[in-house]
């Protein structure tokens, strides 16, 4: 009636249910897990981010072999014209895709040993490590440039930033620089599989000192989205590092909108958060969000000092 020419679902659908709903509505169907993955695989410029796609790609196609293959008939096996029945396609095609999968998940582990040796290599410097996570489209990249003078890509779309991207960041209150990581952005209902293939690109969340929640401001439905970038964050193992609720865009907001750019505190599904309003893009409120930063970092530095160990109970100076 509409003329369309493929249909979209909204929720992951199994290789059965895709099958079943192309034979009735004689179009293609696909479901919102391919459609991330399509704009996943669009924006990867990194090699350790077109592996991360490829992987979560071919995870996703081996169980939709059946519908996505027409020539799944049984080869011939034998030799000459008279052999028996043989290996079938489709077997060809799962054993081609798992192959394709190990070599992949082994060029991942090298990627995250790397990031590894580096890692250690900013712990033995004693760095402070911060990283940005938000829901996608909140303006992290925006404000990863502003605070680090960077070039990295920013856009109003989703998944603009998949690649981890990690600079030093100077604090003057502080007296000392810090390591500053953008990271992917977060999103409703995102397919398990995602999670695991990006678990490298994660890591920076999970191994931070502190994490810069930032929190698109101007949107009505940034409750949901900061429980679903809660929720993400129990799931990688990152819920217990503490975080800086950055409510971003506040130049988007009207002028009777707008708060105060003290810090104060917001409830998060009945846990207290400190929280700062920002606009990335006109660089309101950047200088009280370093200021912020550098108490931390300062009060990080007091607690790991051997004066500070002394008062410590249990604590060797």
């Amino acid at each position: 009636m509409h003329g369309a020419v493929e249909v979209l679902f909204d929720q992951s659908l199994s290789p059965a249910q895709q099958r079943n709903l192309e034979r009735h509505l004689e179009l293609p169907v696909n479901d919102r897990t391919l459609l991330i993955l399509e704009i996943f695989a669009q924006r990867a410029r990194s090699h350790e981010g077109k592996l991360q796609v490829e992987l979560a790609r071919l995870q996703y196609l081996s169980t939709r072999l059946v519908r996505r293959w027409s020539h799944l008939e049984r080869q011939t096996g034998g030799i000459g014209a008279r052999g028996g029945p043989g290996e079938k396609q489709i077997e060809l095609d799962r054993r081609m895709i798992s192959d394709a999968v190990k070599r992949t998940r082994d060029r991942l582990v090298k990627v995250k040993r790397q990031r590894s040796t580096q890692r250690r290599q900013r712990e033995r410097r004693d760095t402070f490590n911060i990283s940005l996570v938000g829901y996608t489209n909140a303006g992290k990249s925006t404000l990863f440039n502003a605070l680090v003078k960077a070039r990295a890509y920013a856009a109003d779309q989703l998944f603009a930033t998949l690649d981890t991207t990690t600079r030093q960041l100077y604090l003057g209150d502080a007296g000392r620089s810090v390591s500053l990581s953008d990271t992917v952005g977060f999103i409703r209902d995102l397919p398990h599989g995602l999670v695991d293939a990006f678990q490298a690109t994660l890591q920076e969340a999970i191994d931070a000192d502190l994490l810069l929640h930032v929190v698109d401001a101007s949107n009505p439905g940034f409750p949901e989205q900061m429980a679903q970038v809660q929720k993400v964050l129990h799931e990688i193992g990152a819920a217990d590092i503490p975080q800086i609720l950055v409510f971003n865009k506040l130049d988007s907001l009207e002028a009777e909108q707008r708060p105060p750019l003290l810090e104060d505190q917001y409830d998060v599904d009945g846990q207290l958060f400190p929280r700062l309003f920002v606009s990335a893009r006109s660089g309101e409120g950047l200088g009280t969000l370093r200021q912020a930063l550098s108490s931390r970092v300062v009060a990080v530095q007091e607690r790991m000092t051997p004066e500070a160990a002394i008062e410590l109970p249990g604590t060797v100076p």
